[in-house]
């Protein structure tokens, strides 16, 4: 018998893929796992003890379903951010808020501006409801703010996709960019600013929380994956002008969010404590890499994130050279995917003991590369 007959014929031209091949499924295809997980961006720092012991009080109530409004995460973000409590709206992850903001936008050959070897994840979902991605190249490591809105106004585009602090190179915009940015642009493209890395960012790097909310065309997204530790739970949240959030309400899963995720991200927003020491622990260890980087003769690119792209030199070839050497000898690290960005290796920051296992093995792998 053969396939099933009856899927979209847009579905039919996509091919079935995973944005990110993940250590687990490396550790599977090399037989051992990894000694030092530095590739994925998540906290290898880990949630405060106070969210770990809120999700074990609170273990025996996993047969409940989650609040489907999020009513005391969404009032604890409105608090912490200082804005409307109808401003904001909870979601699995980045990750699931934008195929939801896709699917409210984008229409079947809609243009999708976004840059040229950004998060893989936001083309995934405009493919996936069939738009047309319009690509601007980085331009001295960093996102073309001009050459974004140049794209926008040519193409018309409905949507546009800009990550500050941005993956997977690290660089930032300071706020007063970003708002000429926001202005630049016309009131019937939406903005998706993508700020997942805004609490190990610069001062300066993020505009005001209440920046924007008088614009239904900019919807912000941050989440609690990256310095707050808690990546495997899959939470964020966006926010931005009431209306524009309250379409969200149109077709979101409202039972998406486990119930362990709310707690969890509810106790992380209290214990800012712990957020402070994860973001000097960030920050020394972005010290340590770079370090390493210079002792090997590679140059370490400014970097506002938990993670520090190393430029290794050369090409493409030689960087994937370099990465691989290093997942062969149990170091999991990742790469941007197109070039020039390819030249570089990308690796996350963490605790000691996983640099430690880095900097015996850096030299053996530039080496292996063909140094």
């Amino acid at each position: 018998m053969t396939g099933f007959q009856r899927f979209t014929p847009l579905l039919e031209s996509l091919p079935a893929t995973v944005p990110f091949v993940g250590p687990e499924t490396q550790e599977r295809q090399r037989g051992a796992t990894f000694d030092a997980r530095l590739g994925a961006n998540e906290s290898g720092f880990g949630p405060a003890p106070s969210v770990i012991k809120a999700m074990a009080d609170s273990a025996a109530d996993a047969w409940k379903y989650c609040d489907a409004e999020n009513y005391r995460l969404r009032t604890a973000l409105s608090r912490h951010l200082g804005v409307p409590y109808d401003a904001i709206v909870i979601g699995e992850g980045i990750d699931g808020l934008l195929g939801l903001i896709a699917r409210m936008i984008i229409e079947a050959g809609a243009p999708v501006v976004t840059s040229l070897g950004a998060y893989p994840t936001f083309n995934y979902h405009v493919a996936g409801f069939g738009g047309r991605l319009v690509t601007v190249p980085y331009r001295d490591d960093r996102e073309d703010l001009a050459g974004l809105a140049d794209a926008v106004r040519r193409e018309n585009a409905p949507l546009v996709y800009l990550a500050n602090p941005d993956n997977p190179m690290g660089s930032w915009w300071a706020a007063d960019e970003i708002t000429r940015f926001v202005e630049a642009l016309p009131d019937t493209t939406m903005l998706i600013l993508d700020e997942a890395y805004g609490e190990t960012a610069p001062a300066d790097a993020l505009p005001k929380a209440d920046a924007f909310l008088d614009r239904p065309n900019v919807v912000r997204m941050r989440t609690f994956s990256k310095a707050y530790g808690l990546a495997g739970l899959r939470m964020g949240y966006a926010f931005g002008e009431p209306s524009t959030i309250k379409a969200f309400d149109k077709i979101r899963n409202h039972f998406g969010i486990n119930r362990q995720g709310q707690i969890a991200a509810e106790a992380a927003l209290k214990d800012q404590a712990h957020l402070v020491h994860v973001v000097k622990s960030v920050a020394a260890a972005r010290e340590r890499i770079g370090a390493m980087a210079r002792d090997n003769g590679l140059t370490p690119l400014p970097s506002a994130t938990n993670f520090v792209a190393i430029d290794c030199g050369r090409d493409g070839d030689f960087a994937r050279a370099v990465l691989s050497a290093l997942v062969k000898n149990g170091v999991f690290v990742r790469m941007p995917g197109v070039a020039p960005l390819d030249r570089c290796i990308r690796v996350s920051t963490g605790p000691d003991a996983e640099l430690d296992i880095l900097q015996e093995r850096l030299p053996d792998a530039l080496a292996a590369a063909g140094r």
